[in-house]
């Protein structure tokens, strides 16, 4: 079957789109996501500052400084003091739960007090967003003076709540891009109206401009609504046309629909093919029709 070029470049503009517009997207949050992550990554580390500032206090200690926080892995920092301190695991284990509860990602997480001088562990503990698979143990004994270093390690957690906020945020503005570049470069039924190629089928050439049958050399005159209607199936050879798209399709513009007329039509257009044995209308009850080319 011989199908215009202009229709081939629309379906091949459409593919495009369908293959590029993911593209599109995947680039789009990995910016979002880079972006937001070195916010989150800044924004936990003045938590994990504000932790030592507050232990500090509660050691009794309003002028030494806290260190800076130093990230030792993907999701593993390490708070330092300038100076040595006591705590208290109860004062530790409230403080750290109450400062990241600001932090979204921070719902996993182990805090290990290290020892300066041997890095021994001296105090742990785990808290999960499960609140019943928490470790937290030997509270209420407080540590002695020592240099102290508080390590925290946060278990991954992909995107965060923030990040997802702007990716779902974004994309009603690119389904919005999506639809009018599938709007323009899908092929539209106007477009095929327009066409002015001649369709193959088997023995049968169809030229739809000028309505006309052409047949082992023999041409036969079309009515408007026969070109229609044939049309329809010969850029769907093979495949069942619901009676009511074909009724939509040729009538919906006139503003009425007769259920016989096509049933008419379709008799006719039987009449002008039988010519060709290996094409024929035929009918798939409760369904509709289907332009079966054999041979």
């Amino acid at each position: 079957m011989h199908v215009s070029p202009n229709l081939i470049s629309g379906k091949r503009r459409y593919l495009a789109g369908v293959v590029l517009l993911p593209f599109i997207a995947v680039i789009c949050v990995a910016f979002g996501l880079k972006d937001d992550k070195g916010f989150d990554i800044a924004r936990r580390e003045v938590l994990l500052r504000k932790i030592g500032h507050e232990l500090l206090l509660q050691s009794g200690d309003s002028t030494s400084r806290v260190l800076p926080v130093e990230k030792i892995a993907e999701n593993e920092y390490q708070i330092r003091f300038e100076n040595e301190l006591t705590f208290s695991p109860d004062s530790l284990v409230n403080t750290t739960g109450r400062l990241l509860g600001q932090d979204p990602q921070a719902r996993d997480y182990v805090v290990n007090v290290l020892n300066c001088g041997n890095a021994g562990v001296v105090y742990g503990y785990a808290i999960s967003k499960n609140k019943k698979d928490d470790i937290i143990t030997c509270k209420g004994r407080n540590q002695p003076t020592a240099c102290y270093i508080i390590n925290v390690k946060f278990k991954p957690t992909g995107l965060s709540a923030a990040t997802g906020g702007y990716i779902l945020g974004g994309l009603p503005i690119l389904a919005f891009v999506g639809f009018l570049f599938f709007r323009s470069a899908k092929p539209k039924r106007e477009a095929l109206d327009q066409d002015t190629g001649i369709i193959t089928m088997g023995s049968v050439f169809f030229d739809a401009q000028h309505r006309k049958l052409t047949i082992n050399g023999n041409t036969t005159e079309l009515t408007g609504t026969e070109t229609r209607v044939l049309r329809i199936f010969a850029l769907s050879p093979n495949e069942t046309i619901a009676r009511s798209r074909l009724q939509k399709e040729i009538w919906e513009d006139e503003g009425v629909i007769v259920g016989r007329s096509l049933d008419m039509f379709i008799s006719k257009l039987r009449k002008k093919l039988e010519v060709d044995p290996n094409i024929n209308i035929v009918v798939i009850r409760g369904k509709g029709y289907r332009l079966e080319i054999s041979g």
